[in-house]
């Protein structure tokens, strides 16, 4: 077990670990459990009863937020031309082709999201053992291989977030920031809820959402109850 600081410890008192909270209760308290000086991140995770060895269990694609995670994106988009054009123009923080496809490769991974037009695609592929395990690889179900770049570009400034199972069936996505207000919280929670029960698989046996735990940055957690 590791060991807690006296802060935590101190935070964890006030959170009855054998009870599944409300989620207007749950958002109160990860706000008043937050033991850090910086504006922490608000974390969900759903436990999720799937056997991810079957693909028709592997649950991926992409939610905007309707208040936002709290937090700027750095994004790259990979087109060329007209759609390059765009890109700059929507906000994009890089634009780039052939050039930027260099640079990564030579270790710069200097963005938190790429976009890239689908003709670009089996150029990125060489790229795959770097991209896919930071989770930075363009992908059609996230929305990030497509045409309509600035669309793209709007959309992961304005908060959308990625979401994918891990192997044991978990879910953990970004809802917020502890300076958001509670009701903020509680509606992108409501927002992540919904569409974990949305994307339920036709196959998934028996109790489908096993736990749902929400906590800040090296804070505690909390049961929700749904």
């Amino acid at each position: 077990m590791a060991k807690h600081g006296k802060k935590y410890n101190e935070a964890a008192k006030l959170i009855d670990a054998a009870k599944q909270y409300p989620i207007d209760e749950a958002v109160a308290l990860v706000k008043k459990t937050s033991t850090v000086k910086f504006d922490a991140g608000v974390d969900v995770v759903f436990k999720l009863n799937l056997d991810t060895r079957h693909a028709d269990q592997q649950l991926r694609g992409a939610l905007s937020l309707p208040h936002g995670t709290g937090k700027t994106k750095k994004v790259l988009v990979i087109a060329e031309g007209a759609k390059a054009e765009e890109a700059k123009n929507a906000g994009a923080d890089v634009v780039g082709a052939d050039d930027v496809l260099e640079q990564i490769q030579g270790g710069w991974l200097d963005f938190d999201v790429a976009i890239a037009t689908p003709n670009m695609m089996p150029k990125l592929g060489r790229l795959g053992r770097i991209l896919g395990p930071r989770g930075l690889m363009p992908n059609p179900k996230t929305g990030t291989v497509t045409m309509d770049v600035a669309k793209a570009v709007q959309d992961q400034k304005a908060g959308m977030v990625n979401y994918r199972t891990d192997k044991d069936g978990n879910v953990h996505m970004p809802i917020g920031r502890v300076s958001f207000e509670e009701a903020a919280l509680a509606d992108n929670f409501n927002a992540v809820k919904d569409l974990i029960l949305r994307v339920k698989p036709a196959t998934a046996k028996g109790t489908y959402v096993k736990n749902v735990v929400i906590s800040s940055t090296m804070g505690p957690s909390i049961k929700v109850a749904l």
